[in-house]
């Protein structure tokens, strides 16, 4: 069958779009995540995909779906079968099902065919997202279905696509890698939650990966393409204590899209600072020869715990809101001084912390 769900501009495919997994049967895990923000009523529908140990038979084998729906809700799915998990190794595209009246091996249906016989499940790619789940204990339900535009990849529009963590994350050096999918995109469609309807036309849509065998110790982020009369711009920042073959190390990014431009802040051409509280504070500095970059998110929401993939498997190991405050400047350097190229707010930015924290966590202090 032709595929119905490739249809994406293969110039904003970014590097690490398809699936890692070797087919070994070493520690693994891959996680997926798509996010569509609905600035008319102030809501944001964050969706995270995984799958660990994918071989099989181990004590953490299994998918998960979780969602961070409305006022930051939580409705959380999991796929213990590993052989209804399906991905592309070329591109963007992956799903699971888990109650279904089809016998065949899982792979990518059209939707309508998804519709009649998957129960309980998900599949999505750069430009289609459609999925059902139930969470039998708590009553939560979400259905949706929803095309997507892709507007920015990880880097300038005329140029290739980046790696969001550089040329070595296609080796095994750090673990675990991240990649930013989409920047930024336009998501058309509806999604339903505990039987109310959302319907939207062009809401931004965002969209980001991670894989590896290792897990970061702790981490943040910052992401955000829904500011305040600021329609073409797109944040995603974020930092993490991660492995480095034997040695850790912590590090942390700044990647800004605004006007077809792409500003990016990373360890090999910037400074980048950051002090993070255990909850409620991000702040971050970035600068290198040409701009520099201030980020402060705040928030006095209490946020919400979520699954992650760990060493010790799938486990409430961090806490997010849909609901930050977040205030992000921008400066040129010039031979005149600084000058401020932007400055822009949302209350709509996603923040997270993640791992085991004890006060605050600055730049400077390991």
């Amino acid at each position: 069958m032709v595929s119905l769900l490739r249809g994406f501009p293969y110039a904003l495919q970014t590097p690490h779009s398809g699936y890692h997994w070797d087919g070994s049967d070493r520690r693994f895990f891959e996680g997926w995540y798509y996010r569509v923000t609905l600035p008319e009523c102030g809501q944001t529908f964050a969706f995270m995909y995984s799958i660990e140990d994918p071989t099989g038979g181990k004590p953490h084998s299994g998918g998960a779906a979780q969602i961070l729906g409305p006022d930051d809700q939580y409705l959380c799915r999991t796929f213990p079968d590993v052989e209804r998990f399906w991905a592309w190794k070329d591109a963007l595209g992956l799903g699971h099902w888990g109650t279904t009246d089809l016998t065949q091996s899982p792979t990518e249906l059209h939707p309508d065919l998804f519709d009649q016989h998957i129960q309980q499940g998900y599949q999505g790619t750069a430009t289609w997202h459609q999925g059902k789940l139930s969470d039998p204990g708590s009553g939560q339900t979400a259905q949706w279905q929803y095309e997507i535009q892709p507007v920015y990849g990880w880097g300038d529009t005329d140029r290739p696509q980046q790696s969001t963590a550089g040329w070595l994350s296609q080796f095994q050096i750090f673990e675990p890698g991240w990649q930013i999918l989409m920047a930024h995109g336009l998501a058309t469609g509806w999604i339903e939650w505990n039987g109310d309807r959302y319907s939207f036309t062009q809401a931004p849509a965002y969209s980001e990966k991670n894989w590896g065998g290792a897990f970061p110790q702790r981490w943040f982020w910052l992401n955000c393409n829904a500011f305040d009369n600021q329609p073409d711009l797109a944040l995603t920042a974020g930092g993490g204590r991660r492995g480095v073959l034997w040695w850790m190390e912590s590090v942390a990014m700044v990647g800004i899209h605004y006007q077809g431009k792409f500003y990016e802040f990373v360890p090999w051409n910037s400074e980048v600072h950051w002090e993070i509280h255990p909850w409620g504070y991000w702040q971050m500095q970035a600068q290198n020869a040409q701009f520099e970059v201030e980020l402060i998110g705040t928030t006095t929401h209490p946020g919400t715990p979520l699954r992650a993939p760990t060493e010790q498997g799938l486990i409430f190991a961090c806490r997010d809101t849909m609901k930050g405050e977040l205030t992000l400047r921008l400066w040129e350097n010039r031979l005149s001084g600084k000058q401020l190229l932007l400055e822009a707010t949302s209350h709509l930015c996603g923040l997270e912390v993640g791992g085991p924290w004890e006060g605050v966590w600055r730049s400077q202090v390991e």
